[in-house]
């Protein structure tokens, strides 16, 4: 085995699971999802049949991971943060094989107690703020807050506000990488 469970955790049969991926206390990881190398799978945590997790997805205790979610490399699951895959749920209709997808972009973090609804993907290096609430797509390095959640500025992918300066330039103050504002759409500049 190449990777950590704890005694507690429950692994169904055929799961793929990365090497060195850690799986921590009263977790349950359901059969047939795929876990890349890496991971850090907290307490009390579900991963549910078909869910896709990258490399290096790190995810917080109390989260339920529904079928239908792909997270990509480098991924931030907050605490309790929660995903749906149903938009109109009832008890007494049965609506499996309906699930709506969402993909969650490589490097992108969702804050504690945040609801993602479902069918809406969040872009690459996108933050989303604690208990925000989401209910359209995130672009690519967004920042969004509140409820339901706004986009209120940009971050870097070293997870720093961007301040862009009237040619559409920023610097991010702590790696000092480069980003390019245009037409409403972030890209980092490659030197």
């Amino acid at each position: 085995m190449s990777y950590f469970n704890h005694e507690t955790a429950i692994i169904d049969e055929g799961c793929d699971i990365g090497e060195g991926t850690k799986i921590w206390h009263f977790s349950h990881i359901m059969s047939n999802c795929t876990i890349g190398e890496n991971c850090n799978i907290g307490q009390n945590v579900v991963v549910s049949p078909g869910v896709i997790l990258g490399r290096n997805v790190k995810i917080q205790n109390n989260v339920s991971i529904y079928e239908g979610v792909i997270c990509e490399d480098d991924v931030f699951l907050g605490p309790s943060m929660v995903f749906t895959n149903v938009t109109n749920p009832r008890s007494a209709v049965n609506r499996r094989g309906t699930y709506s997808k969402t993909i969650v972009r490589k490097g992108a973090s969702i804050g504690a107690n945040a609801t993602i609804v479902c069918g809406h993907d969040i872009g690459e290096f996108a933050f989303i703020g604690a208990g925000a609430v989401v209910t359209k797509t995130v672009p690519a390095y967004a920042l969004v807050v509140g409820n339901p959640a706004k986009q209120i500025g940009w971050m870097s992918e070293y997870g720093h506000r961007l301040d862009f300066d009237d040619n559409g330039i920023a610097i991010c103050e702590e790696s000092k990488e480069k980003y390019k504002f245009a037409n409403n759409f972030v890209e980092k500049i490659i030197e």
